[in-house]
């Protein structure tokens, strides 16, 4: 009778660990698909990074201001790309444009300071715009460079221009994709394994 009893407990047990490893390998497999969605956001994005030149007050006033002028400026011509290769190529060729729009701005404030306008890879942390989120990771972004750089950083999406207007991205693939992604069964749980598992097998460089 004992015997008989262990053996069903033995069973039993097993049965539990085939069933845990079931939902494992499910929950596993599901995550995958959603870090593979991440990339595909990340692949479609062009962001905006704008380093102010320190962390006072007035150069932290000032930084907002380049970025309202770039916006106002050079923001609109994000509307007419319509993947993230022209997207891309949209912002080499307004880069003088940008970087002008930004002197004009310290002109404006009285601030004698240089400013630099680069297209390059970087890092970017999980951010919030209204109701989207974006995951973590390695993005093509336009970096605006205030004096030093030293101070504290504002950020947005350029392209689909979320920046300017959602209105004006609602049309855009990479908008649709970022969409989706937001609106997966537990977003945000999933989101936090998939930047977990990316930490743990080294694709974040370093943070902006």
């Amino acid at each position: 009778m004992k015997y008989g009893k262990r053996r069903f407990q033995l069973i039993t047990r097993l049965d539990l660990a085939v069933l845990l490893g079931i939902v494992l390998a499910v929950f596993l497999s599901n995550v995958a698909a959603f870090g593979q969605e991440c990339d595909a956001v990340r692949a479609d994005v062009v962001r905006l990074h704008i380093l102010a030149n320190s962390d006072s007050p007035a150069d932290q006033q000032v930084k907002l201001r380049v970025r309202d002028r770039i916006l106002a400026d050079v923001g609109g011509v994000f509307a007419g790309p319509q993947t993230q290769a022209d997207a891309k190529e949209t912002a080499r060729q307004n880069l003088p444009a940008i970087e002008s729009a930004a002197r004009a701005a310290l002109d404006e404030a009285g601030v004698d300071a240089p400013v630099r306008a680069e297209l390059c890879r970087m890092y970017f942390t999980t951010r919030q715009y209204d109701d989207l989120m974006l995951p973590a990771g390695d993005y093509d972004a336009v970096r605006v460079t205030i004096g030093e750089g030293a101070g504290h950083n504002w950020w947005c999406v350029m392209y689909p221009p979320i920046c300017v207007s959602a209105a004006m991205a609602e049309d855009m693939p990479a908008f649709e994709e970022i969409e989706t992604l937001n609106s997966e069964p537990l977003f945000k749980p999933k989101l936090a394994v998939v930047e977990v598992f990316e930490k743990l097998f080294g694709k974040d460089t370093d943070p902006e």
